[in-house]
């Protein structure tokens, strides 16, 4: 039967792994560890003034006194004096986590050491207990923290099971008087806010006890800034001069070239242009990405991180599945975990939730679907919060072994400017992924720009690309994902900028990993700045991603009293969609195998050969078709033309990228290339012990 496991009360101290353990009894598939006895050089390292790098240093600067110490860069940019409106009542109360200092150094030997083909250690995983036994915190560093907190008046005080966080509950008076600052509330913006929320961060670093500040890396639930979703739908563009007024209607294509916009003002030598995509369906993806009944990701798990849960996800899917004509899912392989209050205050990711689940499921249809949901109340979870215990929660595993084999989240933060703190935590927990076995995949966002956690070196950043599926070729064209809308004004395109984007280029943090030198050219992969050295470069691969050329998602209508009364298709984007399809096609490549991990050191092998489909640029010598299509009024509120491949400077955000043979800072390696990607990454990852 459908599982569904809702209001767990918090992921702490075991209790998602007492209450996971009937739904890792439907999915659970063996998975072999074997103790290591040796490490492997560290062959990831961040640049000089990074995150990593500054793991310690954040903690030993700005003393207060002897017995107080400051945790340097612990206050969001946004919190700026000039935007403070008011301070957060006192009375208040919020869930902060305080994060607990790992064995970062050692634990990232040895995730390298898992992780690279030809080393001894390639594929001997950890438990989730060895890893905590090995590199976690001590359940002294806990103990010291959560008495820390009980004689500060916090309540609720208890240690997740992977002594990931100690989580605690106070007033916003008692959380300033512990924590030095003030919380206050600051202006929002369209590119940060709270959603329906006032939006609030602490005025100040955060200030500790000098004898804890050695294990704490930081602490998560005091701002409340919302997440960067990376789903793209179409909207109104903004004009700088008077439409034309055409009545200009046309029919969205089913497929690349199926309908064409006659007599438009003349671009790219002509005046016929083909229409926007309707959203493909899922069998024409699989087509695309080469597909194959044999290969479907049998006793994989996809892990899906969201915030919240939709309601009535299963029988969307259900209803998806039959619009598409493909096989029903079955009920023994999707499961649900809530953390903390669930969706008790609402579901920020319902939209994103029903693209990861049906995009994940179209190419990996017999893999096990485990939706995790992050707590969304306004008590610190809203924010990163959420989304960081739904990752643990994975990693924390049940019966002790992670909760999937793979994780997809389709979820950013913000740029590499978020507190030092935020990065050491996401640092800290993808490298016990790798070391766990969990692949960590993450859409590379939505806009010009490199975003974590995409960015971090244990993540496997999944780009975008534009994709022209034709009638019978199943890939006509595809190009790295980057659109200028421009408007008909007075019968003249005039452009009105970047209209959706993959994210990507070269970080402002991390050093060059080794599993890039040799394929990423030394031109993208240079620092900004002024910094010496080579740099890591985003993303690592991805697929389809443009809205304009994206995917027909199923979405369950609800009424007034929540009840479901109808199902509608739409067309939808953004590196939410490329995420999944990555996951799902990497999924199908480990059926009836060991866990993959972390990816990165075996894609990178991959680069160049036929495994992976390159995208190419849209040259002058590109088919005029091929540059873009038509959206009418309709659809885009004014006569627009969406050209592809279209990196500026005058794009936001711009990185310098570039689409170009081989690896490219738009789509990393390129996509993947059918079953040639599935057998050449099982093979490479076959040599496993």
């Amino acid at each position: 039967m459908f599982l569904r496991i809702l209001a767990v009360a918090s992921p702490l101290a075991g209790q998602v792994h007492d209450n996971f353990r009937l739904v890792r009894e439907t999915m659970k598939r063996p998975m072999t560890v074997v103790a290591a006895t040796a490490l492997a050089a560290t062959t990831i390292a961040a640049v000089t003034g990074g995150a990593a790098a500054q793991a310690d240093a954040n903690l030993s600067g700005g003393a207060q006194s002897a017995a107080v110490r400051t945790l340097s860069d612990t206050v969001v940019p946004f919190a700026t004096a000039s935007s403070a409106i008011g301070a957060v009542p006192g009375s208040q109360k919020l869930t902060i986590q305080v994060w607990l200092t790992q064995k970062t150094a050692a634990a990232q030997s040895y995730a390298n050491a898992v992780s690279t083909p030809g080393n001894p250690l390639f594929g001997h995983y950890l438990t989730p207990s060895a890893y905590m036994a090995r590199f976690g915190a001590s359940t002294e560093q806990a103990a010291a923290v959560e008495s820390w907190l009980r004689s500060s008046g916090f309540t609720g005080i208890a240690t997740d099971s992977g002594r990931d966080y100690v989580q605690a509950t106070a007033t916003v008076t008692k959380i300033n008087a512990a924590f030095r600052l003030q919380m206050e509330y600051y202006r929002p913006t369209a590119d940060v806010n709270a959603g329906k929320y006032l939006l609030r961060a602490n005025d100040q670093a955060v200030s500790l006890p000098a004898s804890l500040a050695a294990s704490v890396v930081g602490v998560t639930g005091l701002d409340n800034a919302a997440l960067k979703q990376t789903y793209v739908r179409t909207a109104v563009p903004a004009t700088t001069g008077a439409a034309s007024g055409k009545p200009i209607s046309f029919a969205c294509s089913q497929y690349y070239g199926q309908h064409y916009a006659q007599r438009l003002p003349k671009v790219f030598g002509t005046i016929n242009v083909p229409t926007v995509l309707c959203g493909y369906t899922a069998s024409q993806l699989r087509r695309a990405y080469g597909y194959n009944r044999h290969n479907i990701g049998k006793g994989v798990t996809i892990a899906l991180v969201e915030v919240g849960l939709a309601p009535d996800m299963f029988l969307t899917l259900q209803d998806y599945a039959a619009s598409m004509r493909i096989q029903s899912p079955s009920a023994s392989r999707y499961a649900e975990l809530s953390l903390g209050q669930g969706s008790a205050c609402g579901d920020p990711f319902d939209i994103e939730e029903q693209l990861d689940v049906e995009a994940s499921y179209d190419m990996a249809p017999l893999a096990n679907q485990l939706v995790v949901g992050g707590d969304s109340c306004n008590n610190g979870f809203f924010g990163a919060q959420a989304v960081y215990d739904a990752d643990t929660a994975i990693l924390n595993g049940a019966d002790n072994h992670p909760l999937a084999e793979i994780a997809s989240n389709s979820w950013e933060i913000g740029d590499e400017t978020i507190p030092i703190n935020m990065l050491n935590i996401e640092h800290n927990y993808l490298i016990r992924a790798a070391i766990e076995g969990v692949s960590m995949l993450f859409s590379s966002a939505d806009g010009s720009g490199v975003f974590t956690p995409s960015s971090d070196p244990y993540a496997t950043a999944v780009g975008g690309t534009t994709l022209g599926i034709g009638n019978k070729v199943a890939r006509l064209f595809e190009t790295g994902w980057s659109d200028n809308i421009s408007a008909d004004i007075n019968n003249k395109w005039v452009t009105q900028g970047e209209f959706g984007a993959a994210g990507g280029g070269p970080s402002l943090l991390w050093a060059q990993p080794s599993y890039q030198k040799g394929v990423v050219p030394d031109s993208l992969a240079v620092p900004p700045g002024n910094r010496g050295g080579l740099v890591r470069a985003v993303p690592d691969i991805s697929a389809d991603a443009d809205n304009f050329t994206g995917f027909a998602i199923g979405l369950l209508n609800f009424n007034s009293k929540g009840e479901p009364t109808g199902f509608s298709l739409s067309p939808i984007g953004g590196t939410s969609l490329s995420s999944p399809l990555v996951a799902g096609m990497v999924a199908d490549a480990e059926q009836y195998q060991h866990a993959f991990g972390f990816l990165n050191p075996v894609l990178y092998k991959l680069a160049g050969t036929s495994a992976v489909h390159d995208t190419l640029p849209v040259t002058s010598s590109t088919p005029s078709r091929y540059h873009g299509v038509a959206c009418d009024v309709a659809q885009c509120g004014l006569l627009s033309l969406i050209t592809f491949d279209d990196q500026s400077f005058s794009m936001l955000g711009y990185t310098g990228q570039v689409t170009r043979v081989g690896y490219d800072t738009m789509t990393g390696i390129g996509t993947p290339n059918g079953q040639n990607f599935i057998y050449d990454l099982r093979a490479l990852e076959g040599a496993k012990s």
